[in-house]
């Protein structure tokens, strides 16, 4: 064999080592697949955005401004009156266009070419809740709904001035202290935090879309006032899911139904109601209950009486109770309140504060009985006032596993 056959040869063996390994290499490192398979291209997948394709539409996000309504949107940006109008009757036995809200989003899809024609609008209602606009063809309007995904959360302050305060210096929605104030409504006085006391809390936090939405389901939290500690753990039975302390005892305590023994309501609460003496329409934010003077009236709940005074041009004798953090009464009307009653004084569930009249401006004898919840009016009759039982004794041993896990889970995110 000459030499010059030999390094052909030997060259060409070379070539054949080399081609091998840098397929295996490429094969390994850049996931090429063996010879004979078909090459699989992964495509990621499209953004969607309110169910349509994204990168297909030219897109512009506004607000809706005040007194803006779905006509002043939807003309201004090239669509026709008539299908405004269609639209809004396509809309009725979906959404309601006269409650589009001042400060909520919607979105505008256009077409990608030169035109740029308005092709979809969506409104959003809240966090959750959308609608679609067609603005071609049959003009659909259709509901729809972001996707929510949850974030198990374990978050732990130290109150140095407000539980409100505390939630913002640690980076928390501070919409979570007024969930803690509703579950801890009747254990604890969060007018009488200290510096000092501690809160833990075990909670969902909601995101759509990535972003926050606010605060979801509270599992569990701990609450420690002044050197005592209370837990509140939801624990769900038959009949649905309430919190509960370390012993099984529910932290929701019961109101009265009713402040009085009457003859029937002559007034519910209302936005609108015609005044029986000013002969006005105006707001009655109570429960008007008929009964002859002289009627005792009792507190619905134990409390602390913040005012007893006199209204000459509306509520008559009235006497004003906080109940907790959460929930105040107030009664008018009273022909006489009940003997040492003074502000600042403590009373009782169902102790005898006044008795029914027709003081302040009452066409004849009732008690106006109203209850506010975090200062603002609510209807009386819809408030939860069935008793609150423990936990039932055949769940207490699911309970107590449950309380378990949980109070150490608590313990161990203590600051």
């Amino acid at each position: 064999m000459t030499n010059r056959r030999k390094y052909v040869i030997i060259g060409i063996g070379i070539a054949i080592v080399a081609f091998f390994l840098t397929f295996i290499y490429l094969r390994f490192y850049y996931k090429i697949p063996p010879l004979g398979e078909d090459l699989v291209v992964h495509v990621p997948e499209p953004k969607m955005l309110y169910g349509l394709k994204a990168d297909s539409f030219h897109i512009e996000e506004s607000t809706v401004m005040r007194n803006q309504n779905l006509s002043d949107i939807l003309i201004d940006r090239g669509v026709s009156a008539q299908s405004v109008d269609q639209l809004a009757k396509n809309s009725v036995t979906v959404f309601d266009v006269r409650k589009m809200r001042a400060g909520n989003r919607y979105t505008m899809f256009y077409s990608t070419d030169a035109n740029r024609r308005p092709l979809f609008l969506a409104y959003e209602n809240n966090n959750v809740d959308y609608y679609l606009y067609s603005l071609t063809g049959s003009l659909l309007v259709t509901a729809g709904k972001h996707t929510v995904t949850s974030k198990r959360q374990t978050v732990s302050g130290v109150i140095t001035s407000s539980l409100w305060n505390a939630m913002k210096e640690n980076n928390i929605s501070p919409l979570l202290a007024v969930q803690l104030s509703d579950i801890y409504a009747w254990t604890i006085d969060f007018f009488a935090i200290q510096k000092g006391d501690k809160f833990t809390v075990i909670f969902d936090e909601d995101f759509v879309n990535g972003e926050s939405i606010g605060i979801g389901k509270i599992y569990s939290a701990s609450f420690n006032q002044g050197g005592t500690e209370f837990y509140a753990i939801r624990f769900t039975q038959e009949d649905g899911d309430s919190f509960f302390d370390q012993k099984g005892n529910s932290l929701r305590k019961a109101f009265l139904k009713a402040p009085l023994k009457f003859s029937h309501i002559s007034s519910r609460f209302s936005n609108n109601r015609m005044h029986p003496v000013l002969r006005i329409v105006r707001p009655h934010h109570g429960v008007d209950y008929a009964a002859a003077t002289g009627t005792p009236v009792y507190s619905i709940g134990d409390g602390v009486v913040l005012q007893k005074s006199y209204q000459p041009a509306g509520g008559g004798n009235f006497v004003k109770i906080k109940h907790n953090s959460v929930y105040t009464t107030s009664y008018m009307h009273l022909s006489k309140f009940a003997l040492g009653l003074r502000a600042g004084l403590h009373v009782k569930q169902g102790e005898v504060i006044g008795y029914v009249g027709a003081t302040g401006l009452a066409s004849g004898p009732h008690l106006d009985f109203r209850v506010f919840m975090d200062g603002t009016a609510v209807d009386p009759l819809k408030i939860k006032s069935e008793p609150a039982e423990p936990v039932r004794a055949a769940n207490l041993p699911k309970f107590n596993m449950l309380r378990d896990s949980v109070v150490k889970l608590l313990d161990i995110r203590k600051i």
